[in-house]
């Protein structure tokens, strides 16, 4: 039309400020690097789509990904913010924009037959793409290919799949990196767990106090909104099973599994960025109805109050009848337990026998995470867990269906931990479910017994004994 102009602009947190367009369209926008960021640069140029509350112009933005620290992460923080499902009252989703995911098997070139649709297995009678060419493979197969051929090239492999992504994990794959973990393992897991939700493997949730009495019975409750997600629950017979003893409730099952949990002690933050508390709980082999060496239960999350956080794992542990080992470094959550009469619901550490334990730790449990041996020993716990229960193996693939907590091992910094909150409570749910191998070892100097005989000279008359 008249006086419509097509112009460009390089990246640059103000491209575009103070105009007002019709058409924005962006290129690769998650491969912006430092200094340059998406997400600055959004903010700016969305004011030029609007005039007061009306949208006079749209915004296409199609990329690949590149990995996190070199622009990927603020594209994934704008594609998160941007879910159609998540709208303010205004309608709006918090960016503005609308996420949209087209898997690469839609429209890989050379898999595109010549009525224009899209080749995904094998074909059983001859297809042909739009110049002729014979289409052998389906493109999945071909896809599957490539990545068998970039198993043992994680950075390669990983590559690859932000480049052609069948799902959003794979979009977003970050770089191997110094993982001190099997990233193999992982990722052979992610890929498997993909849609398990949906498919009903995995249940979101809430736990709720039977008619609202607490102390008393927990339920759990299937809820959209809830902040727990579950893939196992225990038969009727071993919910709720608590056990008082002096006064003081333990826990019943505590032979089928525990948790393990990393908490926080204040409720807001200055910034609204303080780190989430997280809890996880974990089977054991045991004689009972329950898989093995699974984890049921994942909560990552930060409600409005510390309390909450409190409340919500309380009811966990109560509703499936396991105890927890904690990090003690911030009590509150074990002080509550204490004051709520579940000190027996809150584990010991284990390296330490009782009359070594702090005065603190006797009184409420949990274990210290400034120890560099205890560093060490819960990084070696869930690399031993991954190694054994992780990924393809000869039994299948492995028991724990939270890709949260996997993406969380892949990025794990052991020299800095406080960002990995899920890493930080699944580590210690291992360490509780085999805190016998933690157990001190006390030392028996064995003295050998002296059967040395006395020898004698029987030369002469008298016999003497030979010094």
């Amino acid at each position: 039309g008249l006086d419509t102009t097509i112009d460009w602009k390089n990246t640059g947190d103000n491209s575009y400020d103070g105009e007002k367009l019709r058409l924005l369209v962006h290129d690769e926008s998650g491969k912006w690097e430092r200094p340059d960021n998406i997400l600055n640069n959004w903010r700016v140029t969305k004011t030029t789509l609007r005039l007061g509350s009306r949208i006079i112009g749209k915004c296409m933005m199609g990329s690949t990904s590149n990995s996190l620290d070199k622009g990927g992460d603020n594209f994934k923080r704008l594609y998160d913010d941007s879910d159609v499902t998540k709208r303010n009252k205004n309608g709006q989703t918090s960016s503005g924009l609308y996420s949209l995911f087209i898997p690469m098997e839609w429209n890989y070139e050379g898999y595109i037959n010549s009525y224009g649709y899209p080749v995904f297995d094998t074909p059983k009678v001859p297809e042909s793409d739009a110049d002729g060419l014979p289409i052998e493979t389906g493109v999945i197969d071909f896809w599957q290919n490539e990545v068998e051929g970039l198993k043992n090239d994680s950075d390669g492999l990983n590559e690859y799949y932000r480049q052609f992504p069948r799902t959003e994990e794979h979009a977003f794959r970050d770089e191997a990196k110094n993982s001190i973990f099997n990233l193999s393992k992982i990722y052979e897991q992610i890929d498997y767990n993909e849609d398990l939700e949906r498919k009903g493997f995995i249940t979101r949730g809430s736990f709720l106090w039977e008619n609202g009495v607490k102390d008393t019975k927990v339920m759990f409750a299937p809820n959209k909104s809830g902040r727990f997600l579950v893939s196992w629950t225990p038969d009727k017979k071993l919910e709720n099973n608590v056990i008082t003893k002096n006064g003081i409730k333990h826990p019943g099952n505590e032979h089928i599994g525990a948790f393990g949990c990393d908490s926080y002690d204040i409720s807001g933050t200055t910034d609204g960025q303080g780190s989430k508390g997280s809890l996880h709980g974990l089977t054991k082999f045991s004689m009972e109805d329950a898989p093995p060496n699974t984890f049921f239960l994942e909560y990552i999350a930060r409600p409005q109050t510390a309390e909450m956080f409190f409340e919500d794992v309380l009811m966990a542990l109560v509703y499936y009848g396991m105890p927890m080992l904690a990090e003690n470094n911030k009590p509150r959550l074990l002080y509550y337990l204490k004051r709520r009469g579940y000190r027996g619901f809150a584990m010991n550490r284990p390296d330490k026998v009782w009359n070594k334990l702090s005065v603190a730790e006797r009184e409420v449990g949990g274990i210290p995470n400034s120890s560099e041996d205890i560093k060490q020993v819960h990084a070696a716990a869930i690399e031993t867990y991954i190694q054994k229960h992780v990924g393809m193996n000869d039994d299948g693939f492995g028991n724990i269906y939270f890709n949260t907590t996997l993406n969380d091992w892949a990025k794990f910094d052991i020299n800095k931990r406080t960002k990995f909150d899920a890493t930080i409570s699944s580590g210690l749910a291992i360490m509780a479910c085999n805190r016998h191998l933690y157990h001190p070892r006390p030392k028996y100097e064995k003295k050998g017994l002296d059967l040395k005989l006395s020898r004698f000279n029987n030369k002469g008359m008298q016999s003497q004994i030979i010094q």
